[in-house]
């Protein structure tokens, strides 16, 4: 599956990439905390909907990384990880999308992270299905959950892969966002999953500018 074609503006990223810790190399020898966000409903019932795109890609995540058996606190499910020198806090906030903000926050607070230490995962309308857009910071674009996290958190300056599910055809959005899957794009589910997981991989691995690079522009 081809992500997003459009052309990266690094106008203001590379100043901002050279100030956060994602641009530090899997091989830095400073032990630090990453918490990475899937965004999602909680319930059987969301499970396969567009609106949980972030929690498979989570759970993809998960399992690459050989994370810890999950917990819950903090209104969220927590598995943990590691990647050479860094810790990874894997979350799904179980508050319902449009409070997500609140569970996360939480997490924040507890570990006492800074904001370049966060890297949050979602469904985006506005991006074709398949089609994956990082980015450094912004607005939420429409997005509920994205919104309640700028607002926890009081900060937009947060990192973020895109994942796009398409805009519907003369459907109503919250009922496309809340369905399921077509035929079609369960066949290519996977594949859209891996490589949304592939980018956040890049992220932590490769640094946030050099993730976008690779990424943003195939």
């Amino acid at each position: 599956m081809r992500v997003d074609t459009a052309s990266v503006d690094t106008t203001n990223v590379t100043s901002q990439a050279a100030r956060w810790r994602f641009t530090c190399a899997v091989t830095c020898s400073v032990t630090e905390t990453r918490l990475l966000v899937g965004l999602g409903n909680p319930g059987p019932q969301y499970r396969n909907s567009r609106h949980n795109l972030g929690f498979l890609v989570l759970d993809e995540l998960a399992h690459r990384l050989d994370a810890s058996a999950s917990r819950r606190a903090h209104r969220a499910i927590i598995a943990e990880a590691r990647l050479k020198d860094s810790t990874l806090l894997l979350a799904w906030p179980q508050t319902m999308m449009n409070l997500s903000g609140e569970s996360v926050a939480a997490i924040v607070r507890f570990y006492k992270l800074e904001i370049d230490q966060l890297l949050v995962i979602y469904d985006d309308l506005d991006l074709a299905f398949g089609r994956i857009r990082l980015r450094p910071d912004g607005s939420a674009g429409g997005h509920n959950g994205v919104r309640s996290l700028i607002g926890s958190l009081s900060n937009q300056g947060f990192a973020r892969v895109r994942v796009g599910i398409g805009r519907p055809n003369g459907r109503d959005g919250i009922s496309y966002v809340l369905g399921r899957w077509s035929a079609q794009e369960e066949a290519d589910l996977g594949a859209v999953v891996a490589e949304a997981a592939d980018a956040a991989e890049a992220v932590l691995k490769t640094g946030l500018l050099a993730a976008m690079n690779a990424f943003n522009a195939r």
